[in-house]
């Protein structure tokens, strides 16, 4: 069944590609039968014809108009209804374009790496929620992958109906995102599914982004066109060699991704974006902490939306769990997620230290991971007054022998499931941190002590690779990993 709704799919690609190229009258390929399209705002449409011919667009009783000049068109729908389904027409006087099962509701672009692409055929117990994913309300379109040099200003993809043949093979995130959503929200929603396993943040953003910052410049730009050298190099004498050890791996083309999996996307309207993306920079942890934001920005840049909301995922425990307190990259690049929601104003990020799985960079929980992006957009784009976000550190104060810590968000109170609160570490002025204990003494506060440390300077929570935590809110949420520290970091530059 999989097998034909794909040959399905690839012969309605090919029509749509040989019709499109013999035709005067092009649409973007974004632009096709199922789609979802925004609600309540303007809703670009378009695509290309013979110079100075009037292209029509009509939905809902609405017509835009746009004159192609230079071979391009583009015309804006206004404040469209939710609801449908309903038929896009774009014409001119002698060619007409029909797009039919389209519904107008709620966009969001769904983007990242493995954890975002990873299908909901491969998660936690799939095969009763896929048989009940039947929802005409929901439809989703898989960008293809595509890593180039320069920006590509099309795209070929299909929308389709969220049916479970077609759920099975889709990113199990976004579909539980999608699915909480309209379930609150009650009108469509159509996901757009970027994403491309085992990439990192730098492949997402754009040459002139890196360009703009100069450590980013150096440190990605400057270092690539080195690798590439090194690479023709080493490829060179791989050949010579005769060909009898492992072909030598090109490097990573920054702004790839977003030349050939972002830029065609741009100006499709969208509501906001859902980001689960990190593990590839865990080595440069200290760096994503200029790099993320700079995503960020360039992608509301390139949108013309200095506010779109942009909510992101918090990585999962990883890797073996340690007996003692330790320096962590992945507790590093946690960090650099945390305060680019605290620096980037209207972003929000999910904690999920609950969901991870320490042999498994691919835990197949991702509901909450779903259902947790659902609560923060919910908040976010929608004003809805909820909790979206477990205990955020706020402030420490030392009192004796022991460390108060506050916390924001922290909902109808702090709340631990356990007897006893895990994931606490302390130290005094050596630095040296030992695992501490933990007592809730207000619904936003805990002492932090351990007999060990008479004078305490620092806490941490959760700072590991794969932390062992069970601090909650009331409403069920987890707490960030945090430090109240600022010792040197595992991944700062060496001459930093």
């Amino acid at each position: 069944m999989k097998k034909l709704l794909r040959i399905i799919l690839l012969v309605g690609q090919i029509f749509y590609l040989l019709n499109q190229l013999f035709a005067d009258l092009r649409v973007h390929g974004l632009f096709s039968d199922n789609m979802v399209l925004q609600q309540g705002t303007t809703v670009p449409v378009w695509g290309w014809a013979n110079e100075g011919e009037i292209v029509t667009v009509q939905i809902q009783n609405q017509k835009a108009t746009a004159k192609v000049k230079n071979g391009q068109w583009m015309a804006k729908l206004k404040n469209l209804k939710p609801g449908g389904p309903y038929e896009l027409v774009v014409y001119t006087l002698t060619e007409t374009i029909r797009f039919t099962n389209v519904l107008v509701g709620e966009v969001w672009l769904c983007s990242g790496q493995s954890n975002m692409e990873w299908p909901l055929s491969k998660t936690e117990d799939p095969d009763p929620v896929i048989q009940s994913a039947s929802n005409t309300l929901i439809r989703f379109v898989t960008i293809p992958h595509t890593n180039l040099k320069t920006p590509t200003n099309n795209v070929f993809a299909t929308w389709v109906e969220c049916t479970p043949s077609t759920v099975s093979n889709f990113s199990a995130v976004a579909y539980y995102f999608g699915r909480e959503l309209q379930k609150s929200l009650c009108v469509p929603v159509g996901l757009i599914l970027s994403s491309w396993g085992g990439t990192a943040a730098e492949q997402w953003t754009s040459e002139e982004a890196l360009k703009s910052v100069p450590r980013l410049r150096d440190e990605i730009l400057l270092s690539y066109e080195k690798a590439v050298q090194e690479y023709e190099e080493a490829l060179r004498k791989w050949e010579q060699s005769g060909r009898t050890n492992a072909r030598p791996r090109a490097p990573r083309i920054p702004s790839g991704l977003y030349n050939g999996m972002i830029a065609p996307l741009i100006p499709f309207a969208i509501c906001g974006v859902i980001w689960y993306q990190g593990e590839s920079n865990v080595d440069r942890a200290d760096q994503y902490r200029v790099l993320f934001p700079t995503l960020i920005r360039d992608w509301r840049s390139a949108w013309g939306k200095h506010d779109l909301p942009f909510i992101f995922v918090q990585l999962a425990p990883y890797l073996a769990i340690k007996p003692d307190p330790s320096e962590s990259a992945w507790a590093e690049l946690r960090e650099a997620q945390l305060l680019t929601m605290k620096k980037v104003k209207n972003t929000r990020m999910v904690v999920i230290t609950d969901a991870g799985d320490p042999k498994d960079i691919h835990p197949k929980k991702k509901e909450p991971v779903g259902v947790r992006l659902a609560r923060a957009a919910l908040a976010i784009a929608y004003k809805e007054p909820i909790e979206w976000s477990g205990p955020i550190f706020s402030r420490m104060v030392i009192k004796g022998e022991k460390a108060i810590v506050y916390f924001d968000h922290v909902g109808g109170g702090l709340a631990c499931p356990d007897p006893e609160i895990k994931g606490f570490a302390i130290c005094g002025p050596d630095k040296k941190f030992v695992w501490a204990k933990a007592e809730i003494i207000a619904s936003n506060a805990i002492a932090v002590y351990s007999p060990l440390v008479e004078k305490p300077v620092a806490v941490r929570y959760g700072w590991a690779d794969c932390p062992v935590v069970n601090l909650y809110n009331k409403e069920g949420l987890p707490a960030s990993p945090f430090r109240t520290d600022n010792f040197p970091l595992l991944t700062a530059p060496k001459n930093k």
